[in-house]
């Protein structure tokens, strides 16, 4: 079994990948340059508008916009430039999906080479554009290679909040990919006759059995769930939290028995 979930980890992984590499391209309009020195220098306003931002910052095939985001920020920041560019480049990179801990991660990293005097400039600033730790809905879609999906309406009713699915590799009969929002979670529920492989593959959220201690999911987590065992899985307070499953060793008897909802007694006792 141990076997069987190493090769099905890498094989989301390059599923990520192809995720990753088929995502809506966002494309990147820039007026800035035009709007502030059109008139007193055209040429420098074309350079930034048209090559700068609408060739070199729409190269996505080859660096997301999240990754070419925490490249400029740092850049900038090993300059010391913590002007109102730096302070723009901050909003740009949260739309695009880089989270508050990885920008602290990043400079805090970076401070020990750039200079301890500009990681402050830039938490100075970062606070200010991520004063709601939790990403939005299309920040987190911008964070992730994996689609978000559409609204898991057909079983809204054994979910406390707001899920999403999409078939991954559909064709060939892959995973779901499912989608919670933050504080989401489905009911306690038992899988019958079959066992359900999870695996985290972005944000962060938590995996219960009945009668134990939750364990928390972070990207790269995998969990085995056995037959016949109650339990229940979902996002952290904070965060959104998307995890691929499946059903392995399915009998001809299987099922899924869906029971009582997570209560937020034992729901909020989670970190």
């Amino acid at each position: 079994m141990r076997k069987i979930l190493i090769l099905f980890a890498l094989l989301t992984f390059s599923m990520g990948i192809k995720a990753q590499h088929s995502m809506e391209k966002k494309e990147i309009k820039q007026t800035a340059g035009r709007n502030a020195l059109g008139s007193f220098a055209p040429e420098f306003a074309h350079l930034n508008d048209d090559i700068l931002f609408g060739e070199v910052w729409n190269r996505q095939t080859e660096l997301s916009l999240h990754d070419r985001s925490l490249v400029t920020v740092l850049s900038l920041m090993a300059q010391g430039i913590v002007d109102s560019s730096m302070k723009h480049h901050l909003q740009f990179a949260k739309t695009n999906g880089v989270s508050r801990d990885e920008l602290a991660e990043v400079v805090t990293h970076a401070a020990f080479y750039c200079g301890w005097p500009k990681a402050w400039a830039v938490f100075n600033m970062a606070k200010e554009v991520w004063s709601d730790a939790v990403q939005t809905k299309d920040e987190f879609a911008a964070s992730t290679p994996y689609p978000i999906g559409a609204p898991n309406d057909a079983y809204a009713k054994y979910f406390i909040g707001n899920s999403y699915t999409a078939r991954m590799e559909g064709e060939q009969g892959g995973p779901t990919n499912v989608t919670f929002e933050p504080r989401c979670r489905n009911n306690w529920h038992i899988h019958h006759d079959a066992e359900q492989v999870l695996i985290c593959v972005a944000g962060r959220g938590w995996y219960q059995e009945w009668g134990k201690e939750a364990v928390e999911m972070v990207p790269g987590t995998v969990i085995a769930v056995p037959a016949e065992v109650k339990h229940w899985h979902g996002a952290a307070k904070d965060s959104w939290f998307q995890h691929l499953t499946y059903h392995t060793h399915v009998g001809e008897k299987s099922s899924n028995e869906w029971l009582e909802p997570v209560t937020d007694e034992v729901y909020d006792k989670l970190k």
